[in-house]
């Protein structure tokens, strides 16, 4: 079983897109969607810091590194799992498992190969911390239950060249713009597909503003 396109949007949202180096939450080095140097190359370490020139470029280069890190993920899924799932719940399984890598030994899979379902949807919430991750965990929860998929789009995250992520969008793209770059089947110039950015007098830059304020530079 592979992932869905809507699975794959979902997994993206969650984790987003950064088009250069960064360090996640806990100070780990990370590149693209969530990919780490324990998923194999590239070495998020060893890549240039800063946004990208070309970010047509960074990102058809960002999306061919995740989808080979999803295909790993999704054949340990599938290793880990021994009882037939419906889509939705292989897809909440594969999102699990890219953020925490804990697919063969969390007590909701065992739960799940001993067939109690209700088990499992309760004991995907062990997975709690640190606090950020909870909304995550729920929806993650709610697409597992109920096969209810979030319907947030893709976010193109700005990052320094201290690898802090700012939070300003530098760019947004619906699912079928992502799936096509996904696919490798996306224009070549990246940035038709891309929104530009608005002016900075706008109501984007406000919006922009404030994001950062909330957050203070933490993800």
């Amino acid at each position: 079983m592979r992932t869905s396109d809507a699975g794959i949007i979902a997994l993206i949202g969650h984790e987003g897109v950064v088009p250069a180096p960064y360090l996640d939450s806990v100070g780990v080095p990370t590149y693209g969607v969530g990919h780490t140097a324990a998923a194999g190359a590239p070495d998020p370490d060893k890549l240039p810091l800063g946004m990208p020139d070309d970010l047509d470029a960074a990102l058809v280069h960002v999306f061919e590194v995740f989808k080979r890190d999803l295909e790993r993920y999704e054949a340990s899924v599938a290793a880990a799992i021994k009882v037939p799932v419906s889509q939705h719940e292989f897809d909440a399984a594969v999102s699990f498992h890219f953020n925490t890598g804990a697919i063969a030994r969390a007590s909701w899979v065992k739960s799940l190969n001993n067939g109690d379902r209700e088990a499992a949807s309760e004991q995907i919430m062990n997975w709690s911390k640190p606090q950020e991750i909870i909304p995550r965990r729920q929806s993650e929860q709610k697409l597992f239950e109920h096969g209810i998929y979030p319907k947030e789009g893709v976010t193109v995250w700005t990052v320094g060249d201290n690898r802090k992520i700012k939070w300003v969008p530098a760019a947004r793209l619906d699912p079928k713009e992502a799936m096509d770059l996904m696919r490798g089947t996306g224009p070549k110039d990246v940035s038709a597909v891309i929104e530009p950015k608005k002016s900075s007098g706008g109501l984007f830059s406000i919006i922009a503003s404030i994001i950062s304020n909330i957050f203070g530079g933490k993800k």
